[in-house]
Formats: structure tokens, C-alpha cells, sequence
């Protein structure tokens, strides 16, 4: 199966060499090009996406891959980041992109997470409104080499038992 059989939205851990996770991290990696003329590369170690190391996800909406992101374990201090995640034009302003970063969120505090971190660039305004609406705050660079100009790091706590997500329907696949 590739994606959710009925239904409109759905999530299915995906490896990110899995035909739709591969398609939209090279869609993902057009569209920073198409905004800063550059990018960083979508090759993932996918042996870091996979439990217990972290998870990879595509979202799909009446069975078609929408969206997809990942998270995976940044230090031993229980922090995650959150990586690679996109959304198609198409399915942009619905909440797919909410949905989304909230599922992530959620898996990682199964996974024994109490705090995420991530980046994006000063262009992307949709995912620093998303972002800060989710209650990321900036904090200094936390990789090495970043462009202060560009790049842009946040993070945030991740409380069990007070969560903020919102469940998308887990599909098998």
C-alpha cells in the first residue's frame, strides 16, 4: 500500500528512501532552491529516522502524499529535532503543516522526548508563523557553519500529559 485507502488525512512512518518520502524531500529541496537559490541536501542516513533512533512520516490525503517530515534524536539531554518538513502547495493552508509538526511532536514524547528543536530560513514565512503559533522560540545555532542572515533556530518544551498535538489517523504501510 502507499498511502492511506480511504479517508482524508492519514500518517504512515515511511523509510526516506520510500518512493513518495524520496519525492517530496526532492520537492522540498526545489522549493528552498526556488527561495535561496541553494539548499541543504535531502540525502538523510535513514537508519537515524527509524525507531528507536527517530521516524520519518508522509502525510497523505485521500490516499496521495502531501507532506512528509522526520525527527531524530539530537543529544542525550532527551531533545529531538525536527527535520525535512514539507508540505505540498496544494495542501498548504488546511492545517496539514500543523498536523503534521503536532504528530512529530507527539511521537518524539513517546518516544521519551521533552524538548524539539528545529530550523528554517528567514524566507519561509508560513513555517516561522507555524512555528512560533506552536510556541518555538528562537534560540542560538545549534550546527555549525549556518548563515546568521538565513538560517533561524528554534525550540521549544515538549510536556507529557499537557500535549498540544492533534492525533492524524496512523495507516499502515
Amino acid at each position: 500500500m502507499t498511502g492511506c485507502p480511504a479517508g482524508p488525512v492519514g500518517i504512515a512512518a515511511r523509510s526516506v528512501r520510500h518512493p513518495d518520502a524520496a519525492r517530496l524531500l526532492r520537492e522540498f529541496y526545489d522549493d528552498q532552491v526556488g527561495r535561496y537559490g541553494f539548499a541543504e541536501s535531502v540525502d538523510l542516513d535513514p537508519d537515524e529516522f527509524v525507531p528507536p533512533c527517530g521516524r520519518f512520516v508522509v502525510v497523505y490525503q485521500v490516499g496521495r502524499p502531501v507532506g512528509c517530515g522526520g525527527w531524530r534524536w539530537h543529544d542525550q539531554a532527551r531533545t529531538v529535532e525536527i527535520k525535512k518538513t514539507y508540505v505540498v502547495p496544494a495542501a498548504r493552508g488546511m492545517g496539514t503543516g500543523r498536523a503534521l509538526l503536532s504528530w512529530l511532536e507527539g511521537d518524539a514524547v513517546r518516544a521519551g522526548a521533552a524538548r524539539a528543536i528545529l530550523e528554517t530560513g528567514v524566507r519561509n514565512t508560513a513555517a516561522l508563523a507555524l512555528f512560533a503559533s506552536q510556541g518555538y522560540r528562537p534560540v542560538g545555532r545549534y550546527v555549525a557553519g549556518r548563515d546568521p542572515e538565513i538560517n533561524r533556530a528554534f525550540a521549544r518544551p515538549l510536556i507529557p500529559g499537557n500535549p498540544p498535538w492533534r492525533e492524524l489517523r496512523a495507516c499502515s504501510g
